[in-house]
């Protein structure tokens, strides 16, 4: 049938492939600049390997930064062209030399790790393929793979046969995807459908020192201010499970419904482990979804020295765990996973679960649903990158004994730095570390006691540490106060850098104090 007005006629002929395009995809340019590129990041990793002299982090105030990366020149012209023969591996290595180097050993900082050469190699071609997941017949390698690394972190974490779940990007999506599925699974009305409306207003129970996530999760699900209640915190920043009825108890009053605990395992700003166990025989007792936030901490599970840390994780009813943290993997890959995978497709349901039976379908190990390989169904996601290549082709590649030495070594690492700050004079150790996070004061002799003075001291010594660029660490503040913060992420630092790091603190300290002080 012909369309009801005829077609531009100067549209009919095809015009040829503009010369642009053609470079633009051009298989042999493609092989010759990833040669270069492969060769100069090669090198590059080498140098921070070696301990060269460029620094950590190559520090520029904001402003100025934003003043060194202009708009492209030409890049409001239309007709402009950029340099087809070396213009991108320009800017490439432009970006790299002003980037933080987190291949470095004296990078101490955030929960982000050097990412294992191999799996960026895996990430290149997953860039370059380009399968988004949210079907299955656009991830028809991806998805099935996915999967299979889901189920095997479940094992890992002593979850039954029928635990399963889904990858997505970050440990926020993730506890946010874990709390939509316990919204509709205790929530006791179909708050999907029904909205807030449905029933009474709801409410998680997390310690004090949860994540921020938690609580937007809290308020992005419309629950408020009164949606996350905090629960008290032991000596070392752990959730006490005798402090949950209390917390309970106000929730209650406060004319909420619980319908979940989020427990940490490996807390973001200390690395403290809550007791799982006793949490999970607290929910167990009431009813409650039990959700672990194991976004760092999770990778305990694969060390049998450190197992005893997330003991009784395989009860939890959903468990949140980012590969690139403790696994080594470039960012963002996060799984969330369930005790039960079938609870994986009620986070974002048309229709509570009870309503799923009819024309249900099922997969080889049960898990149930019509369309269980479409992954777009678990997951706020749509064009979802094909997050289990990296993780699926390192497990192949070195086997699950890889990820147990990289855990080890940096929890040894945590362990080594919290033992040198203990046994020095003019350092406090805050407290203990569980795993590979330490955090800790500078308190030489004279220094002000606990309180807003300390807290500027500390802020001021971290602040010119990271400006001289050989290491970089953090701050946080804590019921103590403002306290430096280091994630041992990197599996090649050694006793050199953590003597180094003191030395530098001390160094930093002196010279502030000589010109006057952090004022």
């Amino acid at each position: 049938m012909s369309p009801a007005r005829p077609l531009d006629p100067a549209l009919a002929p095809l015009p040829p492939l503009p010369e642009s395009l053609r470079v633009a995809y051009d298989a042999e340019r493609f092989r010759a600049d990833g040669h270069r590129l492969i060769d100069w990041l090669a090198d590059e990793l080498g140098r921070a390997h070696g301990r060269d002299d460029a620094p950590v982090l190559p520090w520029r105030e904001p402003a100025a930064a934003q003043a060194d990366w202009p708009v492209p020149p030409g890049a409001g012209d239309d007709d402009a062209d950029g340099d087809a023969d070396g213009e991108l591996l320009a800017v490439l290595r432009r970006a790299a030399a002003g980037s933080i180097r987190l291949h470095h050993p004296r990078y101490l900082g955030h929960q982000v790790p050097p990412p294992l050469p191999g799996a960026a190699l895996a990430d290149l071609m997953a860039a370059l393929l380009n399968n988004g997941m949210a079907v299955y017949e656009m991830g028809p390698t991806a998805t099935p793979m996915e999967l299979s690394v889901v189920r095997w972190m479940a094992a890992r974490l002593g979850m039954p046969a029928g635990a399963g779940g889904v990858l997505t990007s970050g440990g926020s999506l993730g506890n946010l995807t874990a709390l939509l599925a316990a919204r509709q699974a205790r929530a006791g009305f179909d708050a999907w459908a029904d909205g807030d409306r449905g029933g009474p207003p709801l409410a998680v129970l997390c310690s004090k020192t949860a994540h921020y996530s938690v609580a937007r999760a809290a308020h992005v699900m419309g629950w408020g201010d009164g949606g996350a209640v905090a629960v008290d915190v032991d000596a070392r920043y752990r959730l006490r499970p005798d402090a949950l009825d209390a917390a309970h108890a106000r929730a209650t009053a406060d004319g909420r419904r619980v319908i979940a605990v989020v427990a940490s395992a490996g807390a973001t700003g200390t690395g403290a482990y809550d007791p799982l166990a006793e949490i999970a025989a607290w929910c167990e007792a009431r009813g409650v979804w039990l959700h672990v936030d194991g976004a760092h901490g999770a990778a305990a599970a694969l060390s049998p020295r450190h197992r005893h840390l997330v003991a009784g994780i395989e009860r939890a009813d959903s468990v949140v765990w980012d590969a690139h943290k403790m696994m080594a993997m470039p960012a963002l890959i996060t799984a969330v996973i369930f005790r039960d995978e079938r609870r994986s497709f009620e986070a974002f349901a048309q229709e509570a679960s009870y309503l799923f039976a009819a024309g249900q379908a099922t997969d080889d190990r049960g898990a149930a649903h019509a369309e269980w390989f479409n992954l777009g169904l678990r997951t706020l996601e749509c064009t979802k990158r094909s997050l289990s290549v990296m993780v699926y082709g390192v497990l192949a590649a070195h086997g699950p004994g890889l990820w147990r030495d990289y855990v080890e070594r940096c929890f040894a690492l945590g362990a080594a730095l919290a033992a040198r700050l203990d046994a020095a004079d003019d350092f406090e150790l805050v407290v203990p570390p569980d795993a590979n996070i330490v955090v800790w004061r500078w308190r030489p002799p004279g220094a002000p006691p606990p309180g807003p003075a300390l807290d500027a001291l500390q802020a001021a010594v971290r602040r010119r540490v990271v400006e001289r660029g050989r290491y970089y660490l953090l701050q946080v503040t804590l019921p103590v106060g403002v306290v430096m913060r280091s994630a041992l992420m990197n599996p090649l630092t050694d006793d050199r850098d953590l003597d180094g790091v003191l030395d530098e603190i001390r160094a930093a300290g002196a010279g502030l104090v000589a010109a006057g002080g952090p004022g």
